[in-house]
């Protein structure tokens, strides 16, 4: 009998650890991104134009400030971008100015600097300065001061090449019924937003789990 009573405490010591342990683990179990709970499937798959790659899409605007907040996390994200993923930002025009920041978006992207000078869109529009860039010819100016020829920024800028890529982003905004921006897909499955994912800084999170599911629903080569 006193032996009973002595090992008592020693069990209720071990099942309380264990108890507290599965309290601990529970948060980090809770954490992983799921289906229909951080990213949702959509009802209707959209055929991607990546081909054999994993296709995310950034619904976006440069004069979206909740884009911006998210801009820093995206940033580094693409410095560990798998190789079987392709990122592609597409403009949205939820207002008339919105219509010519897509048109900076894409003068920079046929130029090749969409990638590097993003970052720098984004601090001229919401910093301290808040640059106008909607503005054709403040634009220009601030592309001459980021080391771009000014006259072909503005040929680019004022080309049929641009007026089709708009006419293109309206065309898959509305395919994909984009309500609000920042939105991103992930191989034409998977929709998945800042309030989804709970923050700004959870997206990446996100988007890598439903990148997994994607892959793993990808026919095997």
């Amino acid at each position: 009998m006193p032996v009973a009573i002595r090992s008592f405490p020693r069990a209720f010591a071990r099942l309380a650890l264990a108890f507290a342990a599965a309290l601990a683990l529970a948060p980090i179990a809770s954490a992983q991104p799921a289906e229909g709970r951080e990213y949702v499937r959509l009802k209707s798959p959209v055929p991607v134009e990546t081909g054999k790659k994993i296709e995310v899409i950034e619904f976006f605007s440069y004069g979206c400030p909740h884009c911006a907040d998210l801009e820093p996390h995206m940033q580094a994200w693409l410095k560990r971008l798998p190789a079987d993923v392709q990122l592609r930002r597409v403009p949205v025009a939820f207002q008339p100015s919105w219509e010519n920041l897509a048109k900076v978006y894409y003068t920079l992207e046929l130029m090749g600097e969409d990638v590097k000078l993003t970052p720098d869109v984004f601090a001229a529009i919401h910093g301290g300065n808040r640059t106008n860039l909607a503005n054709d010819a403040r634009f220009f100016e601030w592309a001459a001061s980021k080391g771009l020829d000014r006259k072909k920024v503005e040929d680019t800028y004022k080309s049929f090449g641009i007026a089709g890529k708009l006419g293109r982003a309206k065309q898959l905004a509305q395919t994909y019924n984009i309500q609000s921006v920042p939105t991103l897909i992930v191989d034409g499955k998977f929709l998945i937003s800042s309030s989804s994912a709970g923050g700004h800084d959870n997206v990446p999170t996100v988007v890598d789990a439903a990148i997994a599911t994607a892959r793993a629903e990808r026919p095997k080569s």
